[in-house]
């Protein structure tokens, strides 16, 4: 498997869907809910749920109230949640480095440590631009992150997770710059190696890209109830950005 592409290759596989079967809609609905509760955007806006899986995040957004565009790079999701399709909610295939050709959102929503994927800081950037590009006029922009500090401090070296008969062997460790996560199992006699990479980026780090490339953060909250972040204690870090 590239490496440089393991996001590629890993999400578009059944067994990634099968290892985090647990990540439910009503996990999804009551986070999203609390957001939209406190960014307050109005009834019909158009929002983009970036890296979005198979929907479940998309879908509630359309629940309450507005017009929603699901996009991931992973074929597979994507057919996935286009079986949940309706009138003001579409998924497409899209990579989040680039813009989606002659759109424009009120808000941009990107969920669930669903960034960080690549190996180099202008990769990073190339997302925030592209996300600066396609936001109207004072357009929020939400990202949900682990608490890298936290993750880091309490990193647990190795488990086992056994789901439909497969029992996944996983192992974490931080290299500096990134937390890796090797994922390996055997099934129907085949054995299987799967490399998640995902940049230990803090809040600083996000604070600079955010600000360098044209936002404003508005609120940072520490978990899915939106309590204030805390570096030490924080399981998530959750950023609201406008675009200036």
């Amino acid at each position: 498997m590239d490496e440089k592409a393991w996001f590629a290759s890993w999400f578009d596989t059944d067994y990634y869907h099968l290892l985090y079967k647990n990540r439910d809609l009503s996990e999804a609905k009551s986070f999203v809910g609390n957001l939209c509760s406190e960014l307050k955007l109005p009834q019909g806006s158009k929002v983009l749920d970036l890296a979005c899986g198979k929907g479940r995040h998309s879908r509630t957004l359309h629940s309450l109230g507005y017009q929603v565009t699901g996009a991931d790079l992973s074929q597979n999701s994507i057919d996935a949640a286009q079986a949940c399709w309706e009138d003001g909610l579409e998924f497409i295939v899209h990579d989040m480095r680039d813009v989606i050709p002659n759109r424009t959102f009120d808000a941009v929503f990107n969920i669930f440590t669903s960034f960080g994927y690549f190996d180099h800081a202008e990769e990073n950037e190339k997302v925030i631009q592209s996300v600066h590009s396609m936001l109207r006029e004072n357009g929020l922009f939400i990202i949900d992150f682990m608490n890298a500090d936290k993750v880091i401090r309490t990193l647990e070296s190795h488990m086992e997770i056994s789901k439909e008969g497969i029992d996944f062997q996983i192992t974490k460790e931080y290299n500096g710059t990134h937390i890796l996560k090797q994922i390996r199992f055997e099934d129907e006699g085949n054995s299987f190696h799967y490399t998640e990479r995902v940049q230990a980026l803090k809040e600083e780090d996000f604070r600079t890209l955010l600000i360098n490339n044209g936002f404003e953060i508005l609120r940072t909250f520490g978990d899915f109830d939106l309590h204030p972040f805390d570096v030490m204690e924080s399981d998530r870090l959750i950023l609201i950005a406008k675009k200036r």
